[in-house]
């Protein structure tokens, strides 16, 4: 048997490998997916092997994370409960369909994740492979009561890789949980677990929780201007140079992060029921939000917009919940990729201590008409103020009927 084992070399995956070799007479293929993890994969395949993998594949995805999920999801505006950027969620389905293309490159029978019980990540890992390989089995150590039984805790996790001489970053110092991708890093679990602590105070934390972004308090006290051409509602340049999907996110990535930008700390609903606490730093995916809404206040058609807005708390739950790969979502896809048609322009933006600021934009589709909105005389003449009066009477009609019929009732509100 064959089982291919989503591995970032973290302290949950690095058990669960070991944990695997110990009890299944399997053959354990370490995978990960290159995302954006940085200098967290230097030495990554000498490490799975030492630790029990007999190959390990890390597989260069960024590109296609920037272009094929990062992208198509900001179109959509999307967030998940008007907070949280989704940075874990977009990656998990692509790290899956990674995992996917090396078990059948293997003739592998089964994919193992680090995914707890309790977690989102799971149903993520595991819709996508029944989406797109319902033949491989899933094998999950997290909802096996024999790894539960010996792992109690993220203690008992140290003290076997420290048995093990496994080294992870977690300790009994620093016992949380961290996941990094070329969007975000999110940190939870250990001490994060009380939403009464601040996790924004630099002069408590300053060696935690600023990893891809400074505290804004450490932010220069000179405020930066960047700006963003659009077209069809993808970023493609910064500061006019023309850039791929990738070097975008990498380059806003550095900018939000000197200024402090996209830093967010929430307690989110799982799909799982329970509550959770997490703090995420996503600099260049918050302006690149913050920037495509207004390119959007420019050039979008209103209705086409109050339509799309209307869709965002759904395609939020289906990359949160993970399915990416669901008819449903493909469907919401087509729609919002309609909506970009005319997303087409430019937008400069100010940064300043944890701020993203609107700072102009322009299109040469701009639906904007200065001639029509201005306060003076309108040269055009396209807008006859007196076209109101009737107007506001046909949508007053119902409202006078009601109060003829029970205004008395109304009243006593």
């Amino acid at each position: 048997m064959k089982i291919v084992l989503a591995y970032s070399g973290g302290l949950d995956t690095s058990v669960i490998l070991a944990w695997l070799k110990d009890n299944y007479d399997a053959e354990i293929i370490a995978f990960c997916a290159n995302i954006g993890q940085e200098e967290e994969l230097r030495g990554l395949e000498a490490k799975a092997k030492k630790t029990g993998a007999s190959k390990c594949y890390i597989v260069d995805l960024e590109e296609e994370f920037a272009r094929d999920f990062i992208f198509p999801m900001l179109q959509a505006g999307a967030v998940y409960e008007s907070q949280y950027f989704l940075g874990t969620s977009i990656a998990r389905p692509l790290i899956a369909k990674g995992m996917i293309a090396v078990a059948r490159q293997e003739k592998a029978q089964a994919l193992a994740h680090g995914a707890t019980g309790k977690g989102n990540d799971q149903v993520r890992f595991e819709l996508t492979a029944a989406a797109l390989a319902p033949e491989l089995q899933v094998i999950v150590p997290w909802r096996d009561a024999r790894f539960r039984d010996q792992f109690p805790g993220r203690q008992e996790m140290i003290d076997y890789c420290a048995a093990k001489k496994i080294n992870v970053q977690a300790s009994a110092k620093k016992p949380y949980s961290m996941d990094r991708n070329l969007l975000h890093i999110s940190y939870e679990a250990g001490v994060l677990e009380d939403p009464w602590l601040d996790a924004s105070n630099p002069r408590q934390w300053r060696d935690c929780f600023n990893t891809l972004s400074v505290f804004p308090e450490d932010a220069p006290d000179k405020p930066e201007f960047v700006t963003l051409d659009f077209e069809k509602g993808n970023c493609v340049a910064v500061n006019g140079k023309p850039l791929s999907p990738l070097g975008v996110m990498k380059t806003l990535n550095k900018l939000g992060g000197k200024h402090g930008v996209g830093r967010v700390d929430l307690v989110e609903n799982r799909y799982v029921g329970m509550k959770s606490r997490g703090v995420y730093e996503t600099p260049g995916g918050a302006i690149l939000h913050f920037a495509h809404r207004q390119m959007e206040t420019l050039t979008m058609d209103r209705e086409v917009m109050h339509l799309r807005d209307s869709l965002i708390p759904r395609y939020g739950e289906l990359v949160y919940y993970g399915y990416w790969f669901s008819p449903e979502r493909l469907a919401l896809q087509a729609l919002v990729t309609e909506s970009q048609r005319n997303v087409t322009g430019t937008v400069r933006v100010k940064l300043y201590k944890g701020n993203i600021m609107v700072a102009g934009r322009k299109s040469p589709v701009s639906l904007y008409n200065p001639a029509i909105a201005t306060m003076e005389a309108d040269p055009t003449q396209a807008y006859n103020q007196d076209d109101a009066t009737g107007f506001i009477r046909l949508n007053a009609l119902r409202l006078k009927v009601a109060a003829q019929v029970h205004g008395k009732k109304n009243r006593k509100r």
